[in-house]
C-alpha cells in the first residue's frame, strides 16, 4: 500500500522540489497540492490523503490554525508541519493542534521520507534541527537565570560565608543579601541553603 501525500505550500518553488524528491519513490503516491488553506480544505472534501506536508505560513489562515481545523474534520489524516522556522514555539504550537511531526524546507529526501514512515505509524517526528532546538531549550529551561549580583552571593554562600561577612565583601546591606539568598532560594526552588548549594553545584552554576 503506498502512501498518500499532499502538500499545502504558498510557495511553488517548494512544492516543485519536493514533489520532486518524492514523486518517483515507491511505496510514495503523490496527490497534489494547494497553495492555500481554503483550496486545502476543498481539496479534503473530495479525497483525503494519508499525510499532509502543511507550510505554517500561508496566505489566507495561518497552517497552526489550519492543522487544528484539519484534525478536527479528519482525524486520520497524519499532517507534517513544513517550514523555514526552526522556532520552538512554532514547534510547539503545530504539535499542541495536531502535527505529528515537524521538517524544516531544507530537509533533505532522506529526511522527508523518514517524517512520513514515522508519522503513518502512528509516531512523532522531529528533523534533526527541529529537535536540537528542543534539546537546547531543555538544556537551559532548567537553570534559573541569575543577575550577576545573584550570582556573586551565591558563590559565596557555597564558601559558607554569612550574610554580614558577604555584605561586607560585596559592600551592600546584611539586609539586602537576606533578600539575594531567598530570591535564590525560589528560583532554584529550595528550602534551605545546603540544597540550595548541592542544586548548583549540579547544575554546574557553582
Amino acid at each position: 500500500m503506498s502512501v498518500k501525500v499532499f502538500i499545502t505550500d504558498d510557495h511553488y518553488m517548494v512544492i516543485e522540489g519536493i514533489r520532486s524528491l518524492l514523486q518517483h519513490e515507491k511505496g510514495i503516491e503523490w496527490m497534489g497540492h494547494a497553495t492555500s488553506a481554503s483550496s486545502c480544505l476543498a481539496f479534503l472534501s473530495q479525497e483525503q490523503p494519508d499525510v499532509i506536508l502543511m507550510d505554517i505560513n500561508l496566505p489566507d489562515q495561518s497552517g497552526i490554525d489550519l492543522c487544528k481545523e484539519v484534525k478536527q474534520r479528519y482525524p486520520s489524516i497524519f499532517i507534517l508541519g513544513l517550514s523555514t522556522f526552526n522556532q520552538q514555539s512554532f514547534i510547539e504550537k503545530m504539535l499542541s493542534n495536531g502535527a505529528s511531526g515537524y521538517v524544516l524546507k531544507n530537509a533533505t529526501q532522506q529526511e522527508i521520507l523518514d517524517a512520513i514512515n514515522t508519522v503513518i505509524k502512528g509516531k512523532q517526528y522531529l528533523s534533526f534541527d527541529a529537535a536540537l532546538t528542543f534539546r537546547k531549550s531543555d538544556e537551559t529551561s532548567d537553570n534559573p537565570i541569575l543577575t550577576r549580583r545573584e550570582k556573586e552571593v551565591l558563590s559565596l554562600i557555597a564558601e559558607g560565608l554569612t550574610n554580614n561577612e558577604i555584605a561586607a565583601q560585596l559592600f551592600i546591606s546584611p539586609a539586602t543579601v537576606d533578600t539575594h539568598r531567598k530570591n535564590l532560594l525560589a528560583k532554584f526552588a529550595t528550602k534551605n541553603t545546603a540544597s540550595l548549594i548541592r542544586k548548583a553545584a549540579q547544575m554546574q552554576i557553582i
